[in-house]
């Protein structure tokens, strides 16, 4: 070390002793420096992996306080704001003075895009509905799971939501069944003599089949 009163160490990894002589008027004395290496904290930290639009939670470990960048809460395990996209944060945690850093990733995973079918039905009748985006699905108003269903017979106009999820992720979807009303349809019953025709007139539709070869 440099013959000054306060000179400075190498960088230290281990503890280290040195000892310095001084001299005053020809007389000199001694003394013993024991630098002390305290061992930096080995942080760790989480990587959370969330669907798009949540907050994670990174949880840190290995020393006594904590500091984030991002703007995180300086506590071991504070709460991101919602994200949209991938996002790194460091951590640096200190223990009895000295520091350790790590990093965490959180991860952002897409929500799946669900689609549904829309029926058209008569009164009385019942609609397949088919969903499609995810990889697994559950229907609300009693239909249960799958990627297609059956509703009931139905009288009136019904909506049904089918929730999609892939690997964790969720959104959904609204199908609507539009129930149109049965048609009254009425024919003629015309009296004729043996050997005429007759003239059968039908009537409440837009088109008609017969029996019979007509």
């Amino acid at each position: 070390l440099a013959a000054v009163s306060n000179p400075t160490t190498p960088i230290l990894n281990t503890t280290k002793t040195y000892t310095v002589t001084g001299t005053l008027n020809g007389c000199f004395g001694t003394a013993i420096s024991t630098v002390t290496v305290k061992a930096n904290p080995v942080v760790s930290v989480t990587s959370p992996s969330i669907c798009r639009g949540q907050t994670a939670q990174p949880i840190a470990s290995g020393a006594t306080t904590y500091t984030w960048t991002g703007g995180l809460v300086p506590i071991a395990n504070p709460t991101t704001p919602i994200l949209t996209s991938n996002q790194t944060y460091t951590v640096t945690g200190t223990l009895n003075g000295c520091f350790g850093t790590a990093t965490s990733t959180v991860t952002v995973k897409a929500n799946p895009v669900v689609t549904v079918t829309n029926g058209n039905i008569c009164t009385g009748q019942t609609a397949t509905l088919t969903a499609s985006g995810a990889t697994t699905y559950t229907w609300s108003n009693g239909l249960g799971s799958g990627a297609t269903v059956t509703t009931p017979a139905l009288s009136a106009d019904q909506t049904y939501t089918v929730t999609g999820t892939t690997n964790g992720c969720f959104n959904t979807a609204t199908s609507t069944v539009i129930v149109r009303p049965s048609l009254l349809v009425s024919a003629n019953n015309p009296n004729i003599c043996s050997g005429q025709t007759a003239n059968l007139v039908a009537s409440g539709a837009t088109t008609y089949t017969w029996t019979g070869g007509l």
